[in-house]
C-alpha cells in the first residue's frame, strides 16, 4: 500500500513539475521580488541601518530574504491546486485507482522543488552582492533542512488556501501576510530597535527564531535555543496545517 502511494505520488509530481518546466517564468517571478528587496535594502537602505554586528548587511538580511522567497513561491501551489479543483481533475483522479493522499503530496513536493530552485537563484545573486560565509557542510545541510521544513509547512497552508478559495485571486492572496511577516522580525533590523509592543511581537513570532538560527549557522556562531524554538514552530505549523488540509480535501472529494 505504501509503495503504491509513493508510486502514485511520484507520477503526479512528475506531472506537476512538467507544468512548471513549460512555464519557467514562475520560478523567475518568484525570485524577482526577493532580489529587488535585496538590492533595495543593501544599496539604498543598508547604509542607514545599524545591526550591531560587524558582518556585512547582505549577510545579516539574507536569511529573511530566503524566507520571503519561499513565502512568495508557495502562492503558486495554491493557484495550481485551485485550477485543478475547478477544472475537474480531482474528480478524474477520484475515478482512478490511485492513492488519495498522492494528489496533495504531489503539489507539496512540486512546491518544494520549485522553491529550492528559487532559493538557489537568490543565494547566487547574494554571492554576487558580497554575501560570504565560512559555514561548513554540516551548517549548510542544517540551513537546507530548516528551509525545506519551512517550505513544506507553508505549502500545506497553501494547500488549505487552494482547496478553500472561491476565486483565483483568493487562492494566492493568503501569502501576502506570510511575505509581510519577516518585516516584523529580526530579519532586517534588531528587534531591540523597535517600539516595545512591536518588539514583543517580533521576538515571539516564528520568523525571528528561524532567521536567527540560519544567521548563526551561516556565521558559524552558537545557535543557542533558537533552533529548538524554530523547530517547534515549524513542526507545530506543519502538523496543524496538514490535519486541516486533509480534512478539507476529504470533504471536497466525498
Amino acid at each position: 500500500m505504501t509503495s503504491h502511494a509513493l508510486g502514485d505520488t511520484g507520477v503526479l509530481t512528475g506531472r506537476s513539475l512538467r507544468h512548471i518546466l513549460r512555464s519557467p517564468d514562475t520560478i523567475l517571478t518568484t525570485a524577482v521580488t526577493p532580489v529587488a528587496l535585496m538590492l533595495l535594502f543593501v544599496y539604498v537602505l543598508g547604509g542607514a541601518i545599524r545591526t550591531g554586528s560587524s558582518e556585512s548587511y547582505v549577510n545579516y538580511m539574507l536569511p529573511g530574504i530566503l524566507l520571503i522567497t519561499i513565502a512568495s513561491g508557495i502562492a503558486y501551489t495554491a493557484y495550481r491546486l485551485f485550477l485543478d479543483l475547478q477544472g475537474g481533475i480531482f474528480e478524474r483522479f477520484q475515478s482512478m485507482p490511485i492513492a488519495r493522499s498522492s494528489v496533495l503530496w504531489a503539489h507539496v513536493l512540486t512546491s518544494l522543488v520549485a522553491n529550492l530552485v528559487s532559493v538557489t537563484v537568490v543565494i547566487g545573486v547574494a554571492l554576487v552582492m558580497g554575501f560570504r560565509t565560512g559555514a561548513n557542510v554540516a551548517n549548510w545541510l542544517a540551513v537546507a533542512g530548516i528551509l525545506i521544513l519551512f517550505t513544506v509547512a507553508l505549502t500545506w497552508i497553501a494547500v488549505i488556501a487552494g482547496l478553500s478559495a472561491k476565486t483565483v485571486d483568493g487562492a494566492s492572496a493568503f501569502s501576502y501576510p506570510l511575505i509581510f511577516l519577516p518585516f516584523i522580525s529580526s530579519a532586517f533590523v534588531p528587534t531591540a530597535s523597535m517600539p516595545a509592543p512591536v518588539a514583543w511581537f517580533a521576538q515571539n513570532q516564528p520568523v525571528t527564531s528561524i532567521v536567527n538560527t540560519i544567521r548563526a549557522l551561516f556565521a558559524q556562531q552558537s545557535i543557542g535555543g533558537d533552533i529548538w524554538i524554530a523547530l517547534a514552530w515549524l513542526v507545530g505549523i506543519l502538523a496543524v496545517a496538514y490535519a486541516f488540509a486533509v480534512t478539507i480535501y476529504r470533504r471536497k472529494i466525498s
